[in-house]
C-alpha cells in the first residue's frame, strides 16, 4: 500500500467522520480511484487545490482554466487561494470580481476561500478579506495554505469568526470556517473547535460548517483511538 493510499485509508475510518481529503487538480482522478477501492468514496469526498495554489498570483484566465479543470476532473469541493497583493494594494472591487468569476467556474462545487492570513498585513485586511469571500459566495473561508513562512494563530481565526457571525446576522446566509497549517495537535483542533462554538455557536460544530485541514491525519486517529 503506498503512502497515499495509507492517508486514504485511515481518512475514511468512520470513527473520525473525516470529511475529505485534498490534492492537486492531476491527482484528482487517483484520489477518487483509491476512495471507491476502499469504500469510502460515499463518506469522504474529494477536494482539490486550484487557481494557482500557494500562492493565487497566476493570471486569471489561467486561474480560472484550473478550477474548471478540477471540477470536470471529480473535484466535489475546490480550495482556492486569493491574491494577496490585491489585499496589500486594497484592490477590494478587483478581489470581489475575481472571486465572482471563481465562484461561477465552481458551479455547485462547494468553494473554499483561503486567505493566508499571516500574509494580509494587519487584522482589518483579514476582516475584509474574510467580508469579501463571502460576498462572492464562498462556502468556506479558510486561514491558511500551509505555505506561509508565518504560522498562523487563534488570533486569526477570531477576526474571521467575527466576520462570518457579521455575515450571518446580515444575510442569514451561514459560511463555514477552515483553519489549516499550523493545526498539528488533537489538543490545538479542540482550542479551535471551543472557539468556532463559542463565538458562532453549536450548529457550526458540524462538517458543513467546519473543518480542520491537517496533513498529520495518523495522530489525530492514535490520539481518538488511545482515548477510548
Amino acid at each position: 500500500m503506498s503512502e497515499a493510499d495509507g492517508a486514504v485509508k485511515v481518512a475514511k475510518d468512520p470513527s473520525l467522520h473525516c470529511a475529505a481529503v485534498c490534492v492537486y487538480p492531476a491527482r484528482i482522478e487517483d484520489a477518487i480511484k483509491s476512495l471507491k477501492s476502499l469504500g469510502a468514496d460515499k463518506s469522504v469526498v474529494v477536494a482539490a487545490v486550484a487557481a494557482g495554489f500557494p500562492s493565487g498570483a497566476y493570471p486569471l484566465q489561467t486561474r480560472l482554466a484550473e478550477v474548471s479543470y478540477a471540477v470536470s476532473a471529480g473535484a466535489q469541493e475546490i480550495d482556492v487561494v486569493i491574491d494577496r497583493s490585491l489585499v496589500l494594494r486594497g484592490l477590494w472591487q478587483q478581489l470581489y470580481e475575481e472571486l465572482v468569476q471563481i465562484r461561477k467556474a465552481c458551479g455547485e462545487t462547494t468553494l473554499k476561500v483561503i486567505l493566508s492570513v499571516t500574509e494580509c498585513a494587519n487584522f482589518t485586511n483579514i476582516y475584509k478579506a474574510s467580508a469579501v469571500a463571502m460576498l462572492a459566495g464562498a462556502d468556506f473561508i479558510k486561514t491558511s495554505t500551509g505555505k506561509e513562512a508565518v504560522t498562523m494563530s487563534l488570533n486569526e481565526g477570531l477576526v474571521m469568526c467575527y466576520a462570518i457571525k457579521d455575515f450571518y446576522n446580515r444575510t442569514g446566509v451561514k459560511v463555514g470556517l477552515k483553519p489549516a497549517g499550523g493545526v498539528r495537535t488533537p489538543e490545538t483542533a479542540i482550542n479551535w473547535l471551543l472557539m468556532v462554538k463559542g463565538e458562532l455557536g453549536p450548529e457550526w460544530a458540524d462538517p458543513k460548517l467546519f473543518r480542520i485541514g491537517t496533513t498529520v491525519l495518523k495522530v489525530y486517529a492514535d490520539y481518538l483511538n488511545n482515548a477510548k
